[in-house]
């Protein structure tokens, strides 16, 4: 299964502001990872709809051919771990603090009082600076959660009518079961009928993750994050019926896709990175597919998002998949090949990734993929292999340490004799190894070592059987060591 991925995109184009938390309106230039798509509507006789083609206005921003012409800036942003842990309130901070007791004090919580109230508490905590928001949170987890001595008392009360009629038991029950519910449910719930407040939720939940994870690196105050990861997963569960499969709509991007849309596709792309705009038209075009989960609440933003290939046999390279087009300037259009559909009969899954940080842990990557295999197989009735094609992080780093684990301790053997006699025909004057350590070494630096290595057929047999134990042997807590393992 490829991995779902949440890329944290820093950079926006130049001349654009963005807010970043505790950074406002910073202008930057954006990194190759994350071309800005600039998009003219084509139409049949090869012409644009607007004065500039797409690789004229892809070279007004500066990009073109898969390079900058000018070296971009980095943005040095500021997260979590940078900020005090004891600032003082501020204004905006106390002036949320009132909006938040206002909406729990609130009778009728879909009042247009109750509402502009929460508006306005999003507004605030959006425009809050990262030691604010982390003070914000801070309270939020802690004074607005659950009324212990509440849910004491409640639980008390059921045990102490058991032997009463179930009627009355069950009213204890359930009023046990409201005392179990947080505070800061009800305000969650008030802000995720606002527009664009289910997005909110996303986002808060994302700097809820941030701030958990930075906490987690500096500090001991074990108390303080388990109230932070309780609120994380309240509005995990929240999201989890929201993002359910059947408020999900699924929609194809081809290159006829709204220009927004194509833009985001290009910049949330984390497994292959698009390099030009000629690199993206390929991956909408033919014997390629795109998909995408959207929300109602979040319109015209991908939620996840597949790229698919349409083979006529299962790929074992990801080479042949994925190429960098790039096109000198002046150069013809590539011409694009008509789909051939009775030859197509595979859907190789090569990348998929969830756009969204707040919604890790809400299961969306398997449900958009079984979608799309039933859009396919409508699509073409042959298609009989679906196959994924996914990088494996971790397992050079992983295999790295091990051999320098062996080389100290000698323990937990990382070769087997024979693939030792192996190494050893091919440096009889070196520890096989050491002998195995430069080959990987040497594979990081060239894309190519398949291919023109004299020593493939011995290295790529031992390479294929210690990932096979870095998958499906080494673990971490009953799990794979890298979650694209899973």
């Amino acid at each position: 299964m490829p991995s779902i991925n949440s890329p944290e995109s820093d950079t926006v184009e130049e001349g654009e502001s963005m807010t970043v938390s505790g950074l406002a309106n910073a202008s930057v230039k954006p990194t190759d990872s994350s071309p800005p798509v600039k998009c003219a509507r084509l139409s049949q006789n090869g012409s644009t709809s607007t004065e500039e083609s797409k690789e004229s206005m892809w070279q007004k921003t500066g990009f073109v051919n898969g390079k900058y012409l000018n070296p971009p800036t980095t943005l040095a942003r500021r997260n979590f771990a940078t900020v005090e842990r004891n600032c003082l309130p501020s204004e905006k901070y106390l002036e949320a603090k009132k909006k938040l007791d206002a909406i729990i004090s609130s009778s009728d919580s879909s009042s247009v009082t109750t509402e502009t109230k929460a508006r306005s508490l999003c507004e605030i905590y959006s425009n809050l600076e990262l030691e604010e928001k982390a003070l914000f949170l801070n309270t939020l987890s802690t004074e607005y959660g659950l009324n212990q001595d509440q849910v004491i008392h409640a639980a008390q009360a059921v045990l102490a009518l058991r032997e009463k009629g179930s009627g009355t038991l069950l009213r204890a029950e359930e009023k046990l079961r409201l005392t179990l519910q947080p505070r800061y449910q009800h305000i969650f719930a008030v802000v995720g009928r606002l527009e664009k407040g289910v997005k909110f939720l996303v986002d808060i939940r994302a700097d809820l993750m941030d701030l958990i994870q930075a906490r987690s690196a500096s500090s001991t105050d074990s108390e303080d994050q388990t109230h932070l990861r309780v609120m994380s997963n309240n509005i995990r569960e929240l999201l989890s019926l929201w993002f359910s499969v059947g408020f999900l709509d699924l929609e194809r991007i081809t290159w006829q896709s709204p220009c927004d849309m194509l833009q985001k596709i290009s910049e949330y792309e984390a497994v292959h990175p698009i390099r030009n705009w000629t690199d993206l038209k390929r991956r909408v075009g033919n014997y390629r597919r795109c998909f995408v989960f959207t929300h109602a609440s979040m319109p015209r933003e991908p939620v996840v998002v597949l790229h698919t290939a349409l083979t006529s046999e299962i790929s074992s390279s990801i080479q042949s998949i994925v190429q960098r087009n790039a096109r000198l300037s002046g150069e013809p259009e590539p011409v694009e090949l008509s789909e051939n559909t009775h030859s197509i009969s595979t859907a190789i899954f090569y990348s998929i990734t969830s756009t969204q940080k707040g919604l890790q842990g809400v299961e969306l990557g398997n449900y958009l993929i079984k979608k799309v295999v039933r859009e396919l197989q409508a699509e073409f009735p042959n298609m009989k292999n679906f196959s994924s094609l996914s990088p494996i992080p971790g397992f050079r780093d992983w295999l790295l340490s091990e051999i320098d684990s062996f080389s100290k301790t000698k323990q937990k053997p990382v070769l087997l004799k024979r693939e030792e006699n192996k190494l050893s025909s091919l440096d009889s004057k070196t520890e096989p190894i050491v002998t195995l350590k430069h080959s990987i070494l040497q594979m990081s630096d060239s894309a190519t070592w398949f291919q023109n290595s004299p020593n493939v057929d011995v290295i790529s047999g031992i390479l294929m059987r210690l990932c096979a134990r870095y998958l499906y042997i080494e673990k971490r807590r009953g799990l794979a060591l890298n979650p694209v393992g899973q």
